[in-house]
């Protein structure tokens, strides 16, 4: 039952039955557990058929309850009390007793097939109820039915991976005997007799007599390709009825791949955790294709995966390519080719596009970065087999750089011309996630993306391609500031936020804005291509390491602190930049307490949400004492083992032996080492070390060995070829005010990265005449210097325009190489004490100080009408959200007056929602539409508006349409009041 309850996070996974990779997921669902199951509910709602322990209520399709008694109104809402005292659950087995109805359930699952033992009080009403149409995720549609006496099937297309897009499942359900009754449920609406039912909250029940036979046995196949398939899966799998041979099968399959890493020397409870991680690592990605090898793919057909080869579905990628991949290739490569080239087809399907968190027959689209593509590089640096690469790498280049909408609204990488033009992704609204703006850790991402593609490139020999990629992997030295050592996001003008590297997130908010799950002290070190150079970057050796040793002081401090968040992927090898400093015995301590702390054996015995197996993977290779460093490359760089001993059983017929017979909590320090019987002197394992295996004899110590393995050569490896040899900036940074007839004193400066930079040329200027910088050009000696920078005036003239003007410096070495310089946004404000900001509405919005946000309830479309473009509601989403800038307008009291250009079209209203100053959601008066098919000006004042952001997905207001479809062409907003910054963002204000 490990990590079914709340701790820091919802840890989210499940404590049902399944085989290894199994489609099959058949586990219990009770009242709040968000992926199904929740620790501390006392009621359990069905036994759904497929789980992931992710970060959103997705899955949990078919949820089959045994009742006893009438079915009641409203029997999709029925639950089932239970106690943990009768519950149990292990590899290939679940069991409960329901105690309202005194049902003992038993269940067992193979690939594809469930089967469930439903013992009912003798002579009891016995009732199976068959929830198909109330997913977790909420049902788009569904349906069942009634076959025969002993037989029902159907379908559900619930919502898709955290609401994104949809899925199609069906399944077919036998019992080992008829039943004698049965109806279906639409809502409340109960009918007996019914032999069938649609929609959601639809579902059917059957009545069994248990006057003779107490026990009811059900078997329930499942498919993505018809319900044929589902009961060819179930004839083929569970042909005969006994519950307990499907569980002992299921069991002795898990027994054999858990026998693949034997280890021991540790305490019962370290046993046991390890065990339940390395459990849990196998669990995903999951089987797509049915017994005869038919699968839907993303073009929505029919394929047949290869002979002899499966299709994977449920990639949770931007988690799993750090630690999980590795460890389930090096166990099965055959697998982990099967995976990869799962990757190839799903992108050969959707037109050529490398998909993005794929779930079922489409992409999934969660969190930042092409995580697929370091996935797929992680597969083949590892050893899979049989991985086509050579198809793949043209497809990855082409979402490396061009973007286009594919499938349901997705994007492979948004905006990366930017990228591709600038060296960074613009922290801009195309950089919008799904909890704020996040240019710097896309670009950080992209840059590891772009170091897979490379080091894929270089696997088949196209060197071209592997220096072009190469190159951009070191991207991350474009939004490196030297002025405060962080990694941040930077504008369309390349000016970095005003203020400090990390800034504490506002109150409600989730992570540091520029920054996805996280903020920048965590992001800092996530160049793990190239650990060597960013250290210099920092300064060296001497400033990190003391930045390490604040940063994990804390283990698991959120998204929101400026230390170590292990309960999320982003600083996975983290602990491990220690062994590129030269002090590796504080990667041993810090692996230690990540080890011994955070993972228990308690219901929420681990650190946060497991990610389909992420964090359980992390465990396992750093209880081994290793970890995956370099994504694209089967570099491990070392720790110390937690086990004594371990015998990992590779899949291409090698071993790998770890002795450390001095292991225990209290000795994580390395004093010796040897590899194959020599002497070992180096925090990584060999390239080879992954496939071809090796012995490793550890010694260990309660105190620190201070000496060992600390020299530059025994550091992992850095990719360090195209970094540049200094990195220029310009301080103040972010946006001045500035008035005209006013100055800003500032500083231009140069940082020694690669070194040899020599004399540096910078030339400063802006985008009007009225903003001037004295000097404008010079140079800088780095010569025999880390640093240099001389102070320059920035003046605005009077008269010049209200708005932002930003200064640019750019930088060369004296051979002409460029460099990555700096900005500053001078902001001039109006003298009217007005913040004016407008936005265009079509295709393609002209946003100016406000943006349009599409998102739940707000979902637009673009038109052309009337011989003008906007952007119309569409079912189900009568609003249309707006956020204004909030540097101009951060959240106060305020004087607002809203613009809109509307076609009038059929009958309805439009009015102005938002929250007030008090605290109160208000709405303003309404104006009617006419049906006159024009266009139409409506305009609201208020005076009490708070533009908080406390709309949704983090806006200030939205505006309302009631009626037939309303159309918006133009949104214009004047603002006066509390901390205003009085510009005009709106060209026509100027």
């Amino acid at each position: 039952m490990i990590g079914t309850k709340k701790g820091v996070d919802w840890e989210n996974t499940f404590p049902g039955v399944t085989a290894p990779f199994g489609m099959m997921q058949f586990s219990p669902d009770t009242q709040s557990g968000p992926t199904g199951y929740s620790y501390t509910d006392d009621a359990i709602k069905g036994f759904s058929l497929d789980h992931f322990s992710g970060g959103c209520s997705s899955f949990g399709d078919i949820p089959i309850l045994p009742v006893t008694g009438a079915v009641g109104d409203n029997p999709a809402g029925r639950t089932e009390h239970f106690s943990h005292n009768d519950e149990h659950s292990a590899p290939g087995s679940y069991s409960v007793a329901l105690t309202d109805s005194n049902v003992q359930v038993d269940l067992g699952a193979t690939t594809r097939t469930g089967i469930a033992s439903f013992r009912y009080p003798s002579g009891s009403q016995a009732q199976v109820l068959v929830k198909s149409g109330t997913s977790l995720g909420g049902d788009l549609t569904a349906d069942v039915q009634v076959v025969n006496d002993h037989e029902l099937a159907g379908t559900t297309t619930p919502h898709g991976l955290c609401n994104n897009s949809k899925y199609t499942m069906y399944f077919d359900i036998t019992f080992n005997r008829p039943f004698t009754a049965h109806g279906t449920w639409q809502g409340t609406a109960v009918t007996p007799g019914s032999s069938s039912a649609t929609g959601p909250g639809s579902g059917a029940y059957l009545t069994f007599d248990t006057s003779t036979d107490s026990t009811v046995t059900a078997k329930v196949g499942m498919s993505y390709v018809s319900t044929t398939g589902a009961a060819k899966n179930m004839a083929a799998e569970i042909p005969g009825w006994n519950v307990k041979h499907v569980q002992a099968d299921t069991r002795a399959a898990w027994r054999t791949l858990l026998r693949k890493v034997d280890v021991g020397g540790a305490s019962t409870d370290e046993l046991t955790t390890f065990y339940t991680s390395l459990y849990r690592s196998f669990q995903s990605p999951s089987v797509f294709n049915d017994v005869d090898g038919r699968y839907i793919g993303f073009d929505n057909v029919i394929h047949r995966v290869p002979a002899g080869h499966t299709q994977y579905a449920t990639f949770s990628d931007w988690d799993i390519y750090r630690s999980l991949a590795p460890l389930q290739t090096m166990l099965y490569p055959q697998r982990a080719g099967d995976m990869a080239n799962s990757l190839l087809r799903d992108a050969q399907q959707q037109g050529g596009w490398w998909p993005k968190w794929p779930s079922q027959n489409m992409t999934g689209n969660v969190m930042n970065g092409d995580n697929g593509v370091p996935l797929f590089a992680q597969y083949v640096a590892f050893g899979a087999r049989g991985v086509n690469v050579a198809d793949a790498l043209p497809i990855m280049e082409k979402g490396a750089t061009q973007s286009q909408k594919v499938g349901w609204g997705w994007t492979e990488r948004p905006g990366v011309e930017d990228y591709v033009r600038l060296g960074y992704a613009p922290n801009n609204a195309t950089s919008q996630g799904d909890h704020g703006l996040q240019g710097a850790s896309e670009t950080l991402e992209w840059s590891i993306d772009d170091f897979a593609i490379s080091q894929l490139a270089g696997a088949i020999g196209d060197r071209t391609t592997a220096a072009t990629y190469a190159k951009r992997g070191q991207n991350w030295q474009n939004i490196f500031d030297p002025s405060t050592g962080y990694l941040r996001p930077r504008d369309d003008n390349g000016a970095f936020p005003a203020g400090p590297g990390f800034q504490t997130p506002p109150a409600g908010t989730f992570g540091q804005d520029g920054y996805d799950e996280g903020n920048a002290a965590q992001y800092n070190w996530l160049v793990p291509q190239d650990i060597a150079g960013l250290v210099a970057a920092m300064g060296g050796k001497d400033k990190v390491i003391p930045r390490l040793d604040d940063f994990f002081s804390q283990l698991n401090a959120g998204g929101n602190a400026p230390y170590d968040w292990a309960g999320n992927e982003i600083d996975t090898a983290a602990p491990w930049v220690y062994d590129y400093v030269g002090q590796p015995w504080k990667t041993q301590e810090v692996a230690r307490r990540f080890e011994t702390q955070l993972f228990t054996t308690a219901p929420d015995g681990l650190p946060g949400n497991d990610d389909n197996g992420a964090l359980s993977s992390e465990y396992v290779w750093a209880a081994l004492g290793m970890m995956p460093a370099t994504p694209g490359t089967p570099t491990l760089a070392l720790n110390s083992p937690l086990v004594k001993r371990a015998v990992i059983s590779l899949g291409t017929g090698r071993t790998i032996t770890i002795n450390a017979p001095q292991a225990a909590d209290n000795a994580p320090y390395v004093t010796g080492m040897q590899l194959n019987g020599r002497s070992y002197g180096s925090t990584a394992l060999p390239a080879s070390f992954a496939t071809r295996g090796g012995a490793l004899d550890i010694s260990l110590s309660t105190s620190p060995d201070t000496h060992w393995a600390t020299s530059d050569k025994a550091a992992p490896p850095s990719y360090r070829t195209d970094e540049v040899p200094a990195i220029g900036y310009l301080t103040p940074t972010g946006t001045q005010v500035t008035p005209g007839g006013t100055s800003l004193p500032a500083t231009v400066g140069a940082s020694s990265l690669a070194g040899h930079a020599g004399t540096v040329r910078w030339t400063a200027g802006s985008d009007i005449a009225g903003v001037s910088v004295t000097p404008s050009s010079g140079t800088l000696d780095l010569t025999h210097a880390t640093t240099a920078d001389v102070p320059v005036t920035i003046a605005v003239a009077q008269g010049t325009p209200s708005g932002y003007h930003p200064v640019k410096v750019s930088f060369r070495t004296a051979d002409g190489k460029a460099l990555p310089g700096g900005a500053v946004v001078v902001t001039v404000p109006a003298a009217d004490g007005a913040a004016t900001a407008c936005d265009t509405l079509g295709t393609t919005d002209t946003e100016c100080g406000m943006r349009l946000r599409d998102n739940g309830d707000g979902h637009t479309t673009p038109v052309t009408i009337g011989g003008r473009s906007g952007r119309s509601t569409t079912d189900g989403s009568p609003f249309e959200y707006f956020d204004v800038d909030n540097t101009i307008v951060p959240g106060g009291q305020y004087q607002a007056t809203v613009t809109i250009d509307y076609y009038d079209h059929g009958t309805g209203s439009w009015s102005m929602q938002y929250d007030s100053t008090n605290g109160a959601y208000k709405q303003s008066p309404s104006v009617a539409k006419t049906g006159t098919d024009t266009w139409k000006t409506a305009t609201f004042t208020v005076d009490d508006a708070a533009f908080h952001n406390g709309e949704n997905a983090g806006t200030d207001f939205r505006l309302a349409n009631s009626g037939d479809t309303g159309t918006i062409g133009r949104v214009h907003v004047t603002v006066t009041g509390d901390n205003v910054l009085a510009l005009h963002l709106c060209p026509d204000d100027n």
